[in-house]
């Protein structure tokens, strides 16, 4: 192999790495970004605490919250994310005031409990 084909084929694996890369960036650059969520649904003192107000991917925050200090978390969790998926909302507090949820408490178990916690 003569030098002017080592240096040909150099040309092409250059120009042929040069065309991956600047496909790679245009797919980077064409990506959709992330947009910030906006404190819209927050301005409201009641969202996620009055029936039907929050969407079901807030249910999760809103039981880490409400479940904070019991010492039963594993329980808490599974009810709490069920009830919120049913109802929609979230008690304020990690205890009582389920007056601003009416579905969450009036949700009960078979014995005539309060089944979410």
């Amino acid at each position: 192999m003569g030098r002017k084909q080592i240096i040909e084929i150099l040309l092409f694996v250059v120009m042929l790495l040069n065309c991956v890369l600047l496909a790679h960036n245009q797919a980077i650059s064409e990506a959709p970004t992330p947009q910030p969520q906006t404190s819209a649904n927050y301005s409201n003192p009641m969202h996620g605490v009055t029936e039907g107000s929050l969407q079901p991917q807030e249910c999760g925050p809103r039981c880490t919250g409400r479940c904070s200090k019991t010492a039963f978390k594993k329980p808490c969790m599974f009810f709490c994310q069920k009830c919120c998926a049913k109802c929609l909302c979230v008690p304020y507090g990690t205890y009582g005031n389920k007056q601003t949820c009416p579905c969450y408490n009036q949700w009960k178990t078979k014995r005539g409990g309060p089944k979410c916690p």
